[in-house]
């Protein structure tokens, strides 16, 4: 038996509803009444066109009243606005502006009437420059107020999608963008430790960002509108972006017996039907459960709009299709940033009690080897039994692919094992052998099987330090362009043999740029007596969490900091350092600008984020020329030009004074305080360009040897000198209040304190300076050292030699 159904709004869920229908029924009557001009257009492409990214108008239109009718034998009425409808007579009043006024009555009715934009009271919200964007109207209207008036300035209200995509096409309309969220950060499906990367993104390609304040008035001001926000900034611009959500647009169903939610959504069940026999309802304006927590909630996302049109249809022909559940999965495009999340985040599952853990990686979008790497930044959410409750993913490519992946297993009720047995597509341009979803299964399952234990980068700071120690595991190259304040630097690579300098009785947490070398020296720790948990998403985690936006002077220019074109001096080289991760790329750079001569150019591209800040500090210290830096799409590109004077005393040859410009040493002491005291002189004097040459004789060689014993053959007398003397800096006593080891340890504490280098940094810091550090010969048989006993870096001479120094130097101090 035929039936009437009418569909009240078009576009995804009550199109897709249409279609549906008529498939299953080539016979029943099918009216869809649509208020606007067009029955299904892509929304969510709607800001692209304002941008000009999509070019043509009708590219946006999905289909017409013509094509639905040649189609589907659908009756399509636009400009017909359902005012009214009698749910006891099952009918329909609708108002048209060539028919006037009607009644239409239906057997089956399904509701599709979608969400508006949210409008609160604010005084001087209906300015006329202040705009919302819904349909292809409101398109329209922002198209030409752009195109006929010399916009220059634009204010965005509202961080969620529809405000950070106008924000981003405005901005391509080489507009000055400013958008102001009052919640503490945009994009509320991304928790803040996430988001801070979408965060600087914007504030990278030159969008202002204005965070926790909220609009409290619009005042016309001549041709322009005044925003003036609750802290009392004013902000003065040309239009306005009204993008602040939205909600249920049903004030037409209000005087009927429908159930609403609590935010005036429509009540359905699982097959998508009302508390009313017959009336369906889909889309935007409905309440619907959340698949992962079973709670009420409204999600407006087209894609379960599309899916609960077809499930309305296939309910009214009597085939018992239900709705599962709304999982959220969604994805967003920041300037060259893309930006994907399904499940829940933390605050959902704060809200509602539910425990979880999680875990951070980042690995390459496909095989680092392979050129145009770059990295990606996966969270997982997960409980105690392995379930995915949700998952984030912000990057430059290969995003929407994870995310996708990942929400499959959540839909199939799949667990962090899953991720790790899955078989996933791979060759070197698309993917790794361990694809990111299974690196981060291996992950969480190690932390649920108790292989680790992880610290969230945001308790770092909180932590008790008295009982809690910093390890930082980075290379020495790393360690130099940042360190988390406190911590304790032993490189991976040195661990194992550096495990006395631990504290057993502290727990220690491990960390290193992205966690996995943090991993390593956590295995390494706990199976050696430790107590040791790893810093999950490591330094870069940490830092990232630190992003507060700042206001930007805006230009009309991409992100360029330093341009000069006149570069063309010396031979051009190229270096890809893309897919490698820090401090990969900076190493790569050192090495290659180390062969080039004087003038010669190096184009280096990389894909790691911190390299952008890096280069900077890296050319500053070097005194390498940064002659252009720039990132687009997540690739930084760098051009240097290697300078002929190098600032490192280092780069003058050792054994020519620099007139009497120089100082000598004899380090005669190997007493803790004075040793201290010959290095702080020592990195001094090279800090001020002077050629420094230390010459440690007799106690003093002890400063220099090695903290680690070293085999070598000896005989008895040199064998029991070697161990009555202190091996090392870290074994030296004070000259006074050595209190059996106390006071030395007191001393270190207190250097600690208050920022100073420990004397082993100091050591290094002179060798790094260019310090030359000279053994006494004799000295050295008398107590019977071997050169293999020193620290790298050392000469030996005579007293000839030091005689020689001396003579040539204009300070000469025994110590």
């Amino acid at each position: 038996m035929s039936k009437k159904v009418l569909i009240i709004g078009g576009v995804a869920g009550g199109a897709s509803a249409a279609a549906r229908l008529r498939r299953l029924d080539e016979n029943s009557e099918i009216i869809l009444f649509e208020r606007g001009n067009d029955i299904s257009f892509a929304n969510c492409g709607l800001p692209y066109y304002i941008g000009g990214t999509i070019q043509e108008r009708e590219n946006l239109l999905v289909s017409t009243p013509q094509a639905m009718k040649e189609k589907f034998n659908i009756d399509v009425r636009i400009k017909s606005e359902v005012i009214k409808i009698d749910t006891d007579k099952k009918e329909v009043t609708v108002v048209n502006s060539e028919k006037g006024t009607y009644a239409e009555s239906y057997d089956s009715l399904i509701l599709s009437p979608g969400a508006k934009p949210i409008k609160p009271p604010i005084e001087g919200i209906n300015n006329e420059k202040i705009f919302t964007l819904r349909n292809m109207d409101d398109t329209d209207k922002i198209k030409s107020f752009i195109t006929n008036n010399k916009v220059e300035s634009a204010v965005v209200i509202g961080g969620g999608f529809i405000g950070i995509e106008m924000a981003e096409n405005l901005n391509h309309q080489n507009i000055n963008v400013t958008l102001v969220e009052a919640a503490p950060h945009i994009l509320a499906p991304f928790d803040s430790d996430m988001v801070t990367l979408a965060e600087k993104e914007l504030q990278d390609n030159n969008i202002n960002l204005i965070l926790n304040n909220a609009v409290k008035l619009f005042k016309t001001n001549e041709n322009k509108v005044d925003v003036v926000l609750n802290n009392g900034e004013k902000l003065t611009t040309d239009m306005i972006i009204l993008a602040i959500g939205v909600t249920p647009d049903i004030e037409f169903l209000k005087n009927t017996k429908l159930k609403f939610g609590p935010k005036g959504h429509i009540i359905v069940n699982k097959h998508l039907e009302t508390n009313l026999k017959d009336i369906y309802a889909v889309g935007d304006a409905i309440e619907i459960v959340d698949f992962i927590n079973g709670k009420k909630n409204a999600v407006p996302l087209a894609g379960p709009a599309n899916k609960q049109g077809r499930i309305a249809a296939d309910n009214i022909c009597d085939i018992k299709t239900t709705y599962k559940g709304t999982q959220g999965t969604s994805i967003l495009k920041v300037c060259d940033l893309t930006c994907a999340a399904t499940g829940n985040n933390e605050r959902t599952l704060n809200k509602h009690n539910i425990p979880y853990n999680i875990i951070y990686v980042y690995p390459q979008n496909h095989a680092s080897y392979y050129p145009g790497a770059t990295p990606l930044t996966l969270k997982l959410i997960f409980n105690d039994d392995g379930k995915i409750l949700g998952s984030q993913a912000i990057g430059y490519g290969g995003v929407d692919k994870r995310i996708d992946v990942i929400a499959t297993v959540m839909r199939l009720n799949g667990t962090v094992t899953d991720l790790t047995e899955l078989e996933l597509s791979y060759a070197p341009p698309y993917s790794s052998a361990k694809d990111p979803v299974n690196i981060a299964g291996y992950y969480a399952e190690n932390i649920l099987t108790g292989k680790s234990e992880i610290v969230l980068p945001r308790d770092i700071d909180s932590r008790d330090k008295n009982s809690i120690l910093l390890l930082d595991v980075r290379t020495d190259l790393e360690q130099e362009t940042g360190s988390i304040q406190g911590s304790t630097h032993i490189p991976l690579q040195q661990l194992r043999k550096r495990l006395n300098e631990l504290d057993k009785s502290k727990e220690i947490w491990t960390y290193c740029q992205i966690g996995l070398r943090g991993y390593l020296a956590e295995r390494v720790l706990r199976q050696n007596g430790f107590k040791a948990k790893n810093i999950t998403g490591g330094f870069k985690s940490y830092m990232s969490q630190k992003f507060t936006p700042k206001k930007i002077e805006q230009t009309k220019t991409s992100i360029e900091e330093v341009k000069n074109p006149n570069i063309n001096t010396g031979i051009i080289k190229n270096l890809d350092a893309c897919g490698l991760s820090c401090p990969g790329p900076l190493m790569r750079v050192k090495s290659a600008v180390d062969e080039l001569n004087t003038g010669d150019i190096l184009n280096v591209s990389a894909s790691d984020p911190g390299f952008y800040e890096d280069i900077k500090s890296w050319c500053k210290k070097t005194n390498t020329e940064l002659v252009n830096l720039k990132k687009e799409k997540g690739i930084i590109e760098a051009t240097l030009k290697k300078n002929g004077e190098q600032p490192s005393i280092s780069s003058k040859p050792l054994s020519a004074a620099n007139g009497k410009d120089s100082q000598t040493m004899v380090v005669f002491s190997g007493d803790l305080d004075k040793a201290i005291a010959s290095f702080i002189i020592a990195n001094g004097a090279a800090a001020m360009g002077k050629k420094v040459t230390m010459f440690f004789t007799f106690w003093g060689i002890n400063i220099i040897r090695r903290n680690q014993s070293v085999s070598v053959k000896k005989n008895f007398i040199e064998t029991m000198f070697g161990k009555m003397m202190p091996r090392g800096s870290k074994k030296l006593k004070l000259s006074n209040m050595h209190m059996a080891g106390m006071g030395s340890k007191m001393i270190r504490g207190i250097m600690k304190k208050h920022n100073v280098h420990s004397l082993e940094e100091l050591i290094q810091s002179a060798i790094d300076s260019g310090v030359e550090l000279v053994a006494c010969q004799m000295s050295m048989e008398l107590l019977g050292l071997k050169e293999e006993e020193l620290i790298d870096g050392i000469k030996f001479g005579g007293v000839g030699y030091y005689l020689g120094e001396a003579d040539e130097s204009n300070i000469n101090l025994f110590i």
